[in-house]
């Protein structure tokens, strides 16, 4: 069954089922300073767990692009990705357990056709100290489903202490495993946050222990949530039925449904594959890989350096898709650190210079037909990987024979930093070819460096008023209120994968860096113009409040600069309920309604500042 199928039926039956079906939201999170990535299904939903209405009712189901920074040092087994997608439903206050884990196990053993004498469950084993009672209900939902399969169902507790024992199906387990909250553990949740037990399905790839076995935890107990590889997690329901409160725990008078499942997991399970990067998906990139390497599956390093590309050209490709650019910072960086990573990894294997790119056109050919803006931006997303590609190999060589006049054993912070800034070598670039000559990069040393570096260019900005200001006087007022009418303007005329990425403002004019790759027309130019001007005719009231960071993310405020909030912010609202037209995470000074903008507001000059940065130079006059 190949993978697009499984997402066709995935979303075909919770059609059936009432669900209204939601295209994946992009990577780059919509409104959410907090995080780089969309990182999970459930992200894009969260404000829908607290107590806004979604759009479209109650049952929604989709299928999200998501991408984990943390699983990069992961890649190179044969199940870890930064990019995968996650297939979804949920229940706003709708259906609960008695619904989902049929529904669930319908579509795993029916639809699917998984036998489920190689599936287990694990659900949570409840926390009487803090008065989270076991889930029970679930645990015999799951046991009245495989008996009338015919299948052993006996239900287990402490099984990472006892190992597995004969007949049991199902197993309870701490928070640690099976809870769900924003906030992690329930110990961590502040007062008026949900959470709740989940139950996860597992995939069993070996009966007979080869796995565990020949791994390094053969003397440890075998169970599902051992890493020896023989299980895999393939889907996960979160039921949550609780609000912390600051008595401890209640119960929600409405409680929701969140359910994940791994769209390449479902494909591992469904073709029995233990190597998630042998599913279809993969198939074309992995040709183009085995007329260089045709090693993949035989010897061991050749396997890891293919997967470590075969997912980061993947990523790539959807990041730069969905509008991140290489950079030295945030989004761009990790980018930038997945495309050279690929490059060195390329290299090891004999790969020339164009060969990412080559890679890259599969996937976007592969993924065409679900995604299509893929095959709309395909001129740029090649552009940005071989230009990255190009710029990296033309440092790579001088950079490595650098490397290797180092004497070791310990890269120095000062060396790995000279690395960087000299040759372009991300922190684990350096690090990789430390390993494959038996040293040690110093990390902490490196990021003390790359501080002390920061703070150096750092220290004229910070004597600015925060939002650009260089003083506070009543023109530059002005031209601040402006630049979030602008802001809100070239996110309606461009799209939401604008964003603020600097500011300046003098008496004179405003200058507006933002997040876009290609110049404005002149077209659009005059669109942002006619939106700001009219916005300023409507005298639409500009005020200040002071909300928790959670309500502000909820209600979609826009955060500047990736900054780091407390749990109350300050947020500027312009134009009334009725009218509202920004909402924006902001200090202040602001005027205190739009008609106080004196001028008409006029474009001068729009320019590109770096790779996936433009700039705008405006007036009033």
């Amino acid at each position: 069954m190949t993978t697009d199928s499984i997402r066709r039926l995935y979303l075909e039956f919770f059609k059936e089922r009432g669900h209204a079906i939601m295209p994946s939201s992009s990577l780059i999170p919509e409104n959410d300073p907090t995080t780089l990535f969309t990182g999970s299904g459930m992200q894009p939903m969260l404000r829908y767990f607290l107590g806004i209405s979604h759009p479209l009712g109650k049952r929604i189901a989709d299928s999200q692009k998501c991408f984990r920074t943390q699983d990069i040092g992961e890649v190179g087994n044969n199940r870890h990705t930064t990019f995968f997608e996650m297939l979804g439903n949920w229940s706003f206050g709708d259906y609960f357990k008695h619904e989902e884990i049929p529904w669930i196990f319908e579509f795993l053993t029916e639809k699917l056709d998984l036998d489920p004498k190689r599936l287990y469950v694990t659900c949570f084993r409840g926390n009487s100290r803090l008065g989270i009672e076991r889930d029970e209900l679930s645990a015999e939902i799951w046991q009245k489903l495989f008996e009338e399969k015919g299948v052993s169902s006996g239900i287990q507790n402490f099984p990472e202490k006892e190992g597995m024992k004969t007949g049991a199906r199902i197993f309870y387990y701490p928070e640690e495993k099976n809870w769900w909250s924003r906030s992690g553990l329930p110990e961590k949740m502040p007062e008026g946050e949900p959470g709740g037990p989940d139950s996860e399905m597992f995939w069993d790839f070996g009966e007979e222990l080869k796995f565990h076995e020949n791994s390094e935890w053969k003397d440890s107990p075998c169970h599902v949530n051992c890493d020896c590889g023989r299980f895999l997690e393939i889907g996960n329901s979160v039921f949550m039925e609780y609000l912390k409160t600051a008595d401890g725990f209640e119960k929600l008078p409405t409680p929701n449904v969140d359910f994940g499942g791994g769209l390449e997991r479902f494909a591992m399970a469904s073709g029995d594959n233990s190597d998630l990067f042998e599913i279809d998906l993969f198939k074309g990139a992995r040709q183009v890989l085995e007329k260089k390497a045709k090693r993949y599956g035989q010897e061991p390093e050749a396997t890891r350096l293919s997967r470590i590309i075969l997912d980061h050209s993947r990523a790539a490709v959807f990041l730069i898709g969905d509008g991140v650019t290489p950079s030295n910072t945030d989004r761009g960086y990790v980018l930038r650190r997945l495309i050279r990573r690929s490059v060195t990894s390329g290299r090891k294997l004999g790969f020339e210079s164009g060969f990412l790119g080559t890679i890259g056109e599969t996937f976007i050919e592969g993924y065409g037909k679900e995604y299509p803006d893929l095959k709309g931006r395909r001129e740029i997303i090649l552009k940005e990987i071989n230009d990255e590609e190009t710029r990296f190999r033309a440092t790579l060589e001088k950079g490595i024979k650098e490397f290797n006049l180092l004497p070791g054993p310990v890269i120095s912070g000062s060396q790995a930093a000279l690395l960087y800034q000299t040759y372009g070598f991300p922190f684990e670039v350096t690090e990789e070819l430390a390993e494959e000559k038996g040293f040690v990069a110093d990390r902490a040393a490196f990021e003390e460096e790359m501080e002390k570096h920061q703070k150096l260019s750092r220290g004229a900005a910070e004597k600015k008023f925060k939002g650009g200001l260089a003083g506070h006087s009543e023109k530059e007022v002005e031209y601040h209120t402006a630049t979030h009418l602008l802001h809100q303007a070239l996110r309606a005329t461009l799209g939401d994968h604008v964003l603020q990425r600097g500011s300046n403002i003098t008496p004179e004019r405003l200058r507006f860096d933002f997040s876009h790759t290609a110049k404005m027309t002149d077209e659009e130019k005059k669109k942002v113009e006619r939106l700001v001007n009219q916005k300023i005719a409507e005298a639409l009231p500009v005020y200040k409040e002071e909300v928790s960071l959670e309500e502000a993310r909820a209600e979609g405020a826009i955060g500047l600069f990736g900054e780091k909030y407390g749990s109350t912010v300050s947020i500027y609202r312009i134009g009334d309920s009725g009218n509202q037209f920004s909402v924006e995470f902001c200090g202040g000074p602001h005027v205190t309604n739009t008609s106080e903008l004196k001028g008409t507001f006029k474009i001068i000059k729009e320019e590109a500042v770096s790779s996936g940065v433009r700039r705008i130079k405006a007036v009033l006059e």
